[in-house]
């Protein structure tokens, strides 16, 4: 062990990665009286243009912990319905006003926001500890069993033994890349760039995707601005700045005519961010002391926002699961495959649909020239229900979680 190691008291559960995934997981396994460390390897959670749609779904979940109208007091925005407008044909695409929810609307937050409040709630519980700056390079292993991380710290390199290691590190997490869990990856024929621009009085309210001229943009209500979402081929960045900042304005708006009042504000590539997407998943979650959850066991597309959410469910799923054993000192192999068992169905399913709305996404993005709606659009969107069913499965998902009580000892 190199000098500059310090070993700290040992924890029952350490999880690497203060995203969604790990702050709600550490705060649920706090709130049963476990002892949890949370490492996050950034000082803040300020990043720009991550997962920022909270979903009815998760709404209903800080509901169900008490956390709804104290979560409500943050700044956001609503969105009630989603709407496309496909060669200037304007279709409603998914409505959540009838779900059995207490909030029909997609809230729209910084995810700073989001992990700061939740955070903050966690913090209230006294065997709760969130050390932010403090980046995990590897796991503690004693004979094939995952026994605890090992951190790089202001203050030197550490080591925190933990009784089961929880991976929410992202999409190159290093929990499955130091446990050597395999990784299928599913192609993608799309990524996106996301950018911002400023919204005036009387722009559109609700969520809105423009299909057009082999682009597909979407902008998002954010109150003081649209986040704009513009689909691309994959890997066709370099040539959209080779061929010039202005082309790429002109481009926006052909497409997003109102936009044209604003798109000066894009006087630098720096203000457009690349997404490269991903669709994967591993085929096994779990091996002995450890578990990974969220984008660390599937990296979702931003087709309908739903990453964030599906990784919270994923922790409630886990909470409900493994909070019991991890308290009676019980936890076995059988309980992490138990978590793997129960989410891996839904995840598989909402990825298959995801893989199909790339196939349709990369047609549009195959076809240059103006679209003309097609008929079948016109009909699926005109009959009755239709909305409300993609609102619902935009908006609950296949298989939402609750929160499940457990006894305290």
């Amino acid at each position: 062990m190199p000098e500059s190691t310090r070993t700290l008291a040992s924890t029952t559960c350490c999880i690497i990665g203060g995203g969604p995934a790990g702050i709600m997981l550490g705060f649920l396994l706090a709130r049963e009286g476990i002892p949890v460390t949370v490492l996050e390897k950034h000082q803040d959670f300020f990043r720009d243009f991550r997962g920022d749609t909270i979903h009815p779904s998760t709404l209903e979940l800080l509901y169900q912990l008490g956390l709804f109208d104290k979560f409500l007091e943050i700044r956001h925005s609503k969105i009630s319905h989603l709407s496309g407008v496909v060669g200037g044909y304007r279709a409603t695409m998914a409505d959540f006003s009838h779900l059995p929810t207490r909030a029909k609307y997609i809230a729209l937050m910084p995810q700073w926001d989001f992990l700061d409040f939740l955070a903050a709630e966690a913090a209230r519980f006294p065997n709760f500890t969130l050390r932010m700056g403090w980046e995990a390079t590897g796991l503690l292993q004693s004979n094939g069993v995952t026994t605890g991380v090992i951190a790089r710290t202001p203050e030197g390199v550490v080591e925190i033994p933990a009784t089961l290691t929880v991976g929410c590190d992202g999409r190159r997490a290093i929990s499955r890349q130091a446990a050597h869990l395999p990784l299928i990856e599913q192609g993608v024929p799309i990524d996106v760039l996301w950018l911002r621009l400023p919204r005036h009085d009387g722009d559109p309210e609700n969520a809105l995707g423009y299909v057009n001229y082999g682009r597909l943009i979407g902008l998002l209500n954010r109150i003081d601005y649209f986040q704009v979402a513009c689909l691309i081929a994959k890997g066709s960045f370099p040539q959209l700045q080779q061929a010039g900042l202005s082309a790429f304005q002109q481009s926006l708006v052909r497409i997003v005519p109102f936009l044209a009042d604003r798109v000066s504000e894009i006087d630098s590539w720096d203000k457009v961010k690349l997404l490269t997407v991903q669709v994967n998943r591993l085929t096994q979650w779990s091996s002995p002391g450890l578990l990974c959850i969220g984008d660390a066991a599937h990296a979702m597309s931003p087709v309908g926002g739903i990453g964030i959410n599906i990784a919270l469910q994923d922790a409630v799923a886990a909470a409900n699961i493994l909070a019991e054993p991890l308290r009676s000192n019980s936890l076995t192999t059988h309980h992490l495959k138990w978590v793997q068992q129960y989410r891996e169905k839904a995840v598989r399913r909402t990825q298959a649909v995801q893989v199909f709305a790339h196939r349709i996404l990369n047609r549009v993005l195959q076809n240059p020239g103006p679209v003309r709606p097609p008929l079948m659009l016109r009909i699926i969107t005109n009959i009755p229900g239709f909305k409300y069913l993609t609102g619902r499965l935009i908006g609950m998902g296949l298989q939402p979680e609750h929160i499940r009580q457990h006894e305290q000892s």
